[in-house]
């Protein structure tokens, strides 16, 4: 019999919801037809509307804030690989391997902490904010349901007055329905009435607060980061300086490996060197010193080999003496020339042209253009290179075939080779331009 009881309530408990919805739904018709008025609220509809526009605006904060804290942890993720990718490159022989490494460490603490207070004083300070919505919400469209019930009684109530034949018992009962239904409304509406502004009042503070956190966690976390990408940098720099440009040469390839012929890219020098600059050359065209035999001619360019040194009329002085003036002459050739034209001029001032240095200087190779001095130690790579240490004066000249020649590479043979052996199939080779600096 109990149990029976207890689903007769069920039962009588699922009537009265579906009346109540019946109820409601006729009430409404009747309302969107005029046929029955409604009660309204302007205030509480704006504070409806101010809570629908609040929601709106924290759920899309929510949103964007989990995307940043998404993209922060992809940032970690990259910076963590980029430091790997250091340790692996950075040689065990290497001066401070591992101070990179503990960069590197604090590098990783650092992102897992500004991710980690993100969570906690952003990302949990507005799963918590946005927590009390669901309920009000459900609480609003509660209240709208009880109003339509009020209106509903209420009406139901002044069509039992209004009639022609009364039932005071039926008046009695939709009175006392009414004051029912007016009372759980009104003990809705007075609660939300006082919560639904509080609330919106709050999104100011809310917002600040986020904000705040959000800035200062960053500007601490660029702070710290900064402190170690200095360290990094310090770090970077000291092996920079150990490791001087001699150390880095430039090593030979296997020459099954060996770029052809007609596809030589010249290697960079190191940075900083005179080679990578732009070169700046002045041309000095000097005028013949008081104690320059009268009638000589000096020549203008290194392109010019061929011209010999004329000494027209003038009398030669005896061997070992100076003419007035010589001395001078040649501090003044030495202080603002070449080296090679200031040697031609000091041996035009003496009225001769040494029998074997001379010699040497003036019979250059066939075709030379321009004398250029390695700035840089290069390891040839090929067999038609030239090997070149710093300090190697070469002599430029043009390529057999001009449609062989490279961007950035050069023909030449060593001023010293030449010198020596005066046999250009032996002794010439290409080298690359930016390793080397023109100097005549």
């Amino acid at each position: 019999m109990a149990e029976m009881g207890s689903k007769g309530v069920t039962a009588g408990k699922i009537a009265s919801n579906v009346q109540k919805k019946l109820t409601r739904a006729q009430e409404k018709v009747l309302q969107k037809l005029g046929k029955a008025d409604e009660t309204k609220d302007e205030q509480f509809e704006q504070c409806v509307q101010n809570f629908n526009k609040q929601l709106t605006e924290g759920t899309r904060l929510q949103k964007d804030l989990r995307t940043y804290l998404a993209s922060v942890k992809a940032m970690h993720e990259a910076s963590k690989k980029l430091n790997e990718c250091l340790q692996e490159v950075y040689e065990p022989d290497w001066p401070g391997r591992d101070e990179a490494n503990k960069i590197a460490e604090n590098n990783d603490l650092l992102w897992m902490d500004y991710h980690q207070k993100l969570v906690d004083q952003a990302l949990l300070t507005m799963d918590t904010y946005l927590g009390q919505f669901p309920d009000i919400k459900s609480r609003i469209a509660k209240r709208g349901r009880k109003l339509v019930d009020y209106d509903s009684a209420r009406h139901h109530y002044e069509s039992l007055q209004t009639a022609k034949k009364k039932d005071e018992v039926k008046i009695a009962k939709a009175e006392e329905e009414l004051i029912k239904a007016q009372k759980v409304f009104e003990e809705m509406n007075v609660d939300l009435q006082e919560e639904l502004p509080s609330l919106w009042n709050s999104r100011v503070g809310f917002y600040v607060n986020t904000f705040q956190s959000i800035a200062g966690l960053e500007e601490n976390f660029h702070k710290e980061m900064s402190k170690l990408n200095q360290n990094l940098n310090d770090v970077l720099v000291s092996l920079e300086k150990q490791h001087g440009s001699n150390t880095f040469t430039v090593k030979a390839q296997p020459s099954d490996n060996a770029p052809a012929k007609g596809n030589k890219s010249p290697s960079p020098p190191p940075d900083g060197s005179p080679a990578a600059t732009p070169e700046i050359r002045v041309n000095h065209e000097p005028e013949p010193a008081s104690g320059a035999t009268p009638g000589a001619s000096i020549p203008k360019s290194p392109s010019q080999p061929a011209e010999a040194l004329e000494v027209a009329g003038g009398t030669q002085p005896a061997p070992g003496a100076q003419e007035p003036g010589e001395t001078a002459a040649s501090e003044a050739a030495s202080s603002s020339l070449p080296a090679v034209v200031v040697e031609t001029f000091s041996a035009t001032v003496n009225g001769t042209v040494e029998g074997s240095s001379g010699a040497g200087r003036l019979d250059l190779p066939p075709g030379f253009m321009f004398k250029v001095q390695a700035q840089h130690d290069y390891t040839a790579t090929d067999t038609d290179e030239l090997q070149l240490k710093a300090g190697d004066v070469v002599l430029v000249i043009p390529f057999q075939n001009p449609e062989e020649q490279d961007e950035g590479w050069l023909m030449g043979v060593k001023e010293s080779d030449w010198n020596q052996h005066k046999e250009l199939e032996k002794c010439r080779g290409v080298f690359p331009e930016n390793f080397t600096e023109r100097v005549q």
